[in-house]
């Protein structure tokens, strides 16, 4: 079992980046494992913060969006924006607390208005 090289905050080498970091470069991890840690240290004694790095040399593009993707997510957005109850377009997304739009979560303060 090897073990991963682990960096300092802001010590990390070239040639390694983040998730973040490779989608910022229109680049993805391929596939390729886990190369290095990144870890910042806490206070009180908590443990420290870990982000994973990927070697940028193994890196490959983005696939591009196709026209059947895109009808994919705006599927899913609209179904993220529909009420279960009332089954309207509540115009935003409805947060997964509620469960349902203002209007069906809150109605007696619909009716006071």
């Amino acid at each position: 079992m090897s073990t991963l090289p682990v960096f300092r905050w802001h010590l990390a080498p070239d040639g390694y980046a983040t998730r973040r970091q490779l989608r910022a470069r229109d680049l993805r991890p391929g596939g390729q494992g886990v190369a290095a840690e990144l870890e910042r240290p806490r206070r009180r004694g908590r443990p420290p913060l870990v982000a994973y790095l990927y070697r940028i040399d193994l890196a490959k593009p983005v696939r591009p969006m196709t026209p059947a993707r895109w009808a994919a997510l705006g599927k899913a957005n609209a179904a993220r924006r529909r009420c279960p109850v009332c089954l309207r377009d509540a115009g935003y997304v409805i947060p997964p607390t509620l469960g349902t739009c203002v209007t069906c979560s809150y109605p007696e303060e619909q009716r006071v208005a």
